[in-house]
């Protein structure tokens, strides 16, 4: 799990069009990242629209909003397509992003253990630093508490 103030670890997946997307393309913009189990399911459903519902606010603060989960890239293509994401979403198939960023690990579901995608956001500054990071929480947490933050960063520079 990458720690808070260091250097965010670098990724390259490949987004809802099948296009690599590198973390490190970003520099200069903050970026809100948000870890998703699985697309066009409750949970996900809520925490997907809330930030795209929060965008332009977001995009105003200079931050970009993406989301990972180990969807596959067609199956992220047409939930953005059928909820009107504003956003990329990136497909993380081997989960070996997720795992590295701390947002894979052991889950329970109605007494049974599995492993799978613990619902979580980090935001990384303009210089690729992480300054936030939220694992296992709500979806509807998640935007507001992302949101929260980036009102922070701005009031206190």
């Amino acid at each position: 799990m990458p720690d808070v103030g260091k250097k965010a670890p670098a990724f390259t997946l490949e987004n809802q069009r099948g296009e690599k997307v590198k973390l490190s393309s970003f520099k200069g913009r903050k970026v809100v990242l948000f870890a998703f189990p699985k697309a066009n399911t409750g949970g996900c459903n809520t925490q997907a629209c809330g930030f795209s519902e929060v965008l332009p606010d977001i995009d105003a603060r200079g931050a970009v909003v993406l989301g990972i989960s180990p969807d596959s890239p067609a199956k992220l293509a047409s939930w953005k397509e059928s909820k009107g994401l504003g956003f990329d979403l990136l497909s993380d198939p081997d989960h070996a992003v997720l795992e590295a960023w701390g947002a894979w690990g052991e889950k329970k579901l109605y007494g049974k253990t599995y492993m799978g995608v613990i619902r979580s956001h980090w935001i990384i500054d303009e210089a690729g630093r992480l300054v936030d990071q939220k694992i296992k929480i709500s979806p509807t947490k998640s935007v507001a508490e992302a949101q929260g933050f980036l009102d922070r960063m701005d009031t206190s520079s």
